[in-house]
């Protein structure tokens, strides 16, 4: 707003002197007015004092910043409801519609930050390392694709402790999120129950051993078994054993083609089945010095291990083909104990791999 050059007092006197009786076309040669500026201030400031003419142009002044605050929040108003469709939480997104506004209603980016609720710092932020992240993105795609049961822990030691990466997890996180990789949860209702005994944790390679067997279908409906062992120290899958049939012979011969390359084991742990209690295991075990430890009937909490280990060998591979023939079965047991060995993450032995768990040890 244009400043007048006569204070308050001035224009105030000057109507003073009309009102004495100067003619008011000499008033106005003597100020350097037109007539119709002295008009104008006759108008609206006649009959006042110098107070009353101060209070006059703080309201107009109150008044002018009231209209523009009113009409900034109402074009912010329009702005919002023209964007949002629905609730934006992301920053991202966010910043895109306050550069659409600034682009399509030329308005200033002050007033599209306020209205988006971003800061200007936010707005003109240029993101960096654009190449590094479609890296991690295409090691994350890949990764859910071939394993569709990890998540985004195993994902991530599988790129920081196999690979070597250094990303950071929140970086990787962030990718994770964006490409809506994350696995949904269904929340489990469980029985409270008393808790177990502690399981007792192996020391070293060889102390204890755990077998189970596992039970699936063929496409045609035949039924086959898994003889799984595993060593409980450092997780390690020794033995998948597939077949039709497994007796107490097969896993005797199992379990001896295993201690011919790992070394005999101290205890093996092991449920109460017919295969396992059966007189030719317990005299082969006498045999070797091997002591065969059972748990309690109905407690399979006790033989944890090799039950989490049967969990995962269920929901990475058994449930995600159909397999035609036993010889398949066979092969991708094969392939995947590999896998679950050398390159998979375990979160219990702190988010490495049996094999560096086992080059630890050694």
């Amino acid at each position: 707003m244009k400043k007048s050059r006569f204070s308050d007092t001035q224009i105030l006197s000057i109507l003073k002197q009309a009102e004495s009786g100067i003619p008011v076309p000499e008033i106005c040669r003597e100020h350097g007015i037109s007539s119709a500026t002295f008009y104008n201030w006759r108008s609206k400031y006649g009959g006042m004092d110098a107070s009353l003419m101060k209070r006059l142009k703080e309201l107009e002044e109150e008044n002018r910043r009231l209209k523009k605050m009113y009409a900034e929040e109402r074009l912010k108003a329009e702005i919002v409801q023209e964007a949002l469709g629905k609730k934006v939480v992301k920053p991202s997104l966010r910043k895109k519609m306050a550069m659409r506004a600034v682009q399509e209603k030329q308005v200033t980016v002050r007033l599209a930050c306020k209205a988006f609720r971003i800061s200007e710092y936010c707005y003109r932020y240029e993101a960096k390392l654009n190449e590094e992240n479609e890296i991690i993105a295409d090691w994350l795609i890949r990764l859910t694709h071939n394993q569709r049961n990890w998540g985004f822990g195993l994902c991530f030691l599988y790129l920081r402790n196999v690979k070597g990466y250094k990303w950071n997890h929140k970086r990787v996180y962030r990718i994770y999120k964006e490409l809506e990789l994350n696995l949904r949860i269904k929340p489990k209702k469980r029985i409270k129950r008393e808790a177990p005994e502690p399981l007792s944790v192996p020391t070293a390679p060889n102390e204890v051993w755990s077998m189970d067997f596992m039970h699936d279908n063929l496409s045609d409906g035949r039924s086959f078994r898994l003889f799984n062992v595993i060593d409980d120290y450092n997780r390690e899958g020794l033995e998948i054993e597939a077949d039709f049939s497994l007796p107490s012979q097969r896993v005797i011969r199992s379990l001896k083609r295993i201690i011919e390359w790992r070394g005999k084991p101290k205890i093996i742990r092991c449920d109460n089945g017919p295969e396992y209690i059966s007189t030719a295991l317990q005299n082969w075990a006498k045999k070797q010095k091997i002591k065969l430890e059972y748990i309690q009937p109905g407690k399979p909490q006790q033989n944890a291990y090799i039950e989490r280990y049967n969990r995962t060998v269920r929901y990475d591979w058994l449930n995600q083909y159909i397999f035609n023939t036993i010889e398949e079965v066979r092969e991708f047991a094969t392939k995947w104990l590999w896998v679950y060995n050398n390159e998979r993450p375990n979160m219990a032995i702190g988010g490495i791999t049996p094999k560096q768990k086992l080059a630890l040890a050694a």
